[in-house]
């Protein structure tokens, strides 16, 4: 089963993408993926992409899946459909963080996120 953190638990104070994570048998699934925001402070904003890439060089311009923007601290949940992508054989996360407002403009996110396999159900139409 597939299970793998995109961002492994970290502070975030600027722009960046994390590691490349080979699918292999999760390759055309249906994942689950988990952002934690642990710690934030006020007056910034943090918006997460998940790319995918058929070589691990050469990534798509378009990202699969975009995470609503975030300002507190939360959990949330996403499903990445890559049967429409059965090119993909990895995945990565970027991210922008914004800062605005008076004093150090330095974003401050404390962050996780996590994709696993999701086991879907097939309704039958009976």
């Amino acid at each position: 089963m597939f299970a793998q953190f995109l961002i492994p638990q970290s502070t975030i104070t600027a722009n960046g993408s994390g590691a490349a994570v080979a699918l292999h048998a999760a390759a055309g699934a249906l994942l689950q993926l988990t952002l934690v925001i642990e710690k934030i402070v006020e007056q910034q904003s943090l918006e997460i992409h998940i790319e995918g890439s058929a070589d691990g060089a050469t990534w798509a311009e378009k990202p699969l899946l975009v995470f609503p923007q975030k300002f507190y601290t939360g959990q949330s949940a996403l499903l990445l459909d890559l049967a429409a992508h059965p090119e993909i054989t990895q995945v990565r996360a970027t991210w922008k963080a914004h800062r605005w407002g008076r004093g150090e403009l330095t974003p401050h996110f404390g962050v996780y996120l996590f994709a696993e396999a999701h086991a879907s159900l097939k309704l039958d139409s009976k």
